[in-house]
């Protein structure tokens, strides 16, 4: 999908409202090294060193809406437990603006624990509630749904097995959304997808869809097969899509099977992909978007996922950076202070060292290129400040800037090296660098690294100060200069 494209599609989805109903899931991460085999069983021992809690299941659906630029809502099931308590927290933390977790008597909130090393998982230990809801919190569920129906643009029954989507409460779920004159999408499992038929669009998985009407699905022919025996069997659901891993997405819609190919990416983690691509259908669905081109939306984000570790979320801006980039889509790159800050705490979240460097950039020069690149080397995002017009004027003298912040901007925004850009008004970037609070700052040999404005702050967080060396020949004010000389 091309930037541009991704960029209207993430506008038109941005604000709208997502119900989760569904198995909120407590996954746990166990970090550590491997470094011998086990003196009582021929097993690794890994010796842990972190351990992290986030939401898995349903609770990952609801961090993808969110993060995607969706609002999400939610209602599930836990335990009276700690781990239901867990549940509770990570939600109200993750921006859900309304969630209700019905706790039932004598049921395990569901859990899933990783155990990782090198980047790999060793092996899964889950925590099943092994039964289905009990009649009350049918009931109570059911309540919830109910009141929360007028808030939503879109239902999503989000069924992992752990009990709580039984026929019964997808069933009236799904009458109460089309009564309401809600969409609803489905994220399947188990087997008789008829307790699903009336949604607007169900969501298997390739090995899911096999397993439903016993059929291969290898082939984009047998895909197309299979999809239309489901269809058959799901008289009052207009749309099926299937996502295939590395081969994309096939869907159905109005009796017609099409195929969406995946670029090829590199993968990571493929925990919680699906989770993410059901984000992008479902918050498409609610802004009336066609499906190809929800799916494609779909697909760059799935495909941006899995490119990260553990069950990731991806923001829009990740999307717009792994689009097809096509002419004069730069500037979407170019962002206000605001925006700037934003975009650093999500990085910053996701784990990632974010670099800073500054300049006018006022013609820019083979010396300029070098020095980004240099820069860039030194961190897994770069953003530039950039001084704005009448900073430059003040810095070098009237005539100055040859080039508008606007056009040097841009072409700063086209180079592979930089990530970011942000005009600042100021003399120097030191408001800006304590607001975006990167972890390096980068700057020419021309310089000594206590004199930099900002210095002290980057140190005073324990980050960096990287010195770039500096090109010979190359200087802005030497070119203008030059065509001035010229003009005589």
């Amino acid at each position: 999908m091309h930037r541009q494209t991704a960029s209207i599609l993430l506008g038109a989805i941005a604000g709208k409202r997502a119900l989760v109903v569904g198995d909120v899931i407590v996954d746990s991460f166990v970090y550590g090294d491997v470094k011998r085999i086990s003196r009582e069983a021929p097993v690794p021992v890994l010796s842990e060193s972190r351990r992290e809690r986030m939401l898995g299941g349903a609770g990952n659906l609801v961090r993808n809406i969110i993060s995607l630029g969706g609002v999400a809502s939610v209602v599930s099931v836990a335990g009276k437990d700690g781990d239901g308590d867990v549940a509770e927290d990570l939600l109200n933390a993750c921006g859900s603006y309304a969630c209700t977790i019905v706790r039932q008597d004598g049921r395990k909130t569901p859990t899933k624990t990783r155990y990782v090393s090198a980047g790999q998982q060793m092996f899964c230990v889950d925590c099943d509630p092994g039964t289905q809801i009990d009649a009350p919190s049918t009931r109570a569920v059911l309540a919830a749904v109910s009141a929360a129906l007028a808030d939503a643009d879109v239902v999503i029954l989000s069924d992992y097995g752990r009990g709580m989507l039984a026929r019964e409460v997808c069933r009236e779920v799904i009458a109460l959304a089309r009564k309401a004159g809600k969409p609803v999408c489905v994220d399947p499992r188990g087997d008789d997808y008829s307790r699903y038929d009336g949604a607007t669009l169900i969501k298997p998985n390739a090995q899911e869809l096999e397993e439903e009407v016993g059929l291969p699905v290898a082939t984009d022919p047998e895909v197309e097969i299979a999809l239309k025996a489901l269809k058959d069997r799901l008289a009052l659901t207009p749309a099926l899509v299937v996502t295939r891993g590395g081969l994309g997405m096939s869907f159905i819609e109005d009796g017609e099977v099409r195929h969406h190919r995946a670029r090829p990416r590199s993968v990571y983690d493929v925990s919680g992909a699906g989770d993410t691509a059901l984000a992008a259908l479902s918050l498409g669905v609610a802004a009336g978007l066609p499906l190809e081109d929800t799916i494609g939306l779909a697909d760059l984000a799935a495909g941006t996922a899995v490119g990260k570790p553990g069950t990731a979320t991806v923001s829009p801006e990740e999307l717009l950076d792994n689009a097809i980039r096509g002419a004069g889509d730069a500037d979407w790159r170019v962002l206000t202070r605001a925006q700037a800050v934003n975009t650093v705490q999500s990085w910053h979240r996701d784990g990632l060292k974010v670099g800073f460097t500054n300049g006018c950039f006022d013609i820019l020069h083979p010396g300029h290129v070098a020095s980004l690149r240099h820069a860039r080397s030194a961190c897994d995002r770069l953003i530039v400040g950039l001084n704005a017009d009448a900073s430059v004027t003040r810095l070098k003298g009237e005539g100055r800037p040859v080039n508008p912040a606007a056009h040097r901007a841009a072409m700063l925004a086209a180079l592979e090296s930089v990530d970011r850009v942000v005009v600042f008004e100021e003399d120097t970037p030191e408001a800006l660098i304590r607001a975006i609070a990167p972890d390096v700052l980068v700057k020419g040999a021309d310089y000594k690294p206590d004199d930099l404005p900002g210095a002290d702050f980057i140190r005073s967080r324990g980050g960096e100060i990287v010195i770039a060396p500096l090109q010979a020949g190359f200087s802005t004010t030497a070119l203008v200069e030059k065509m001035k000389a010229d003009r005589r």
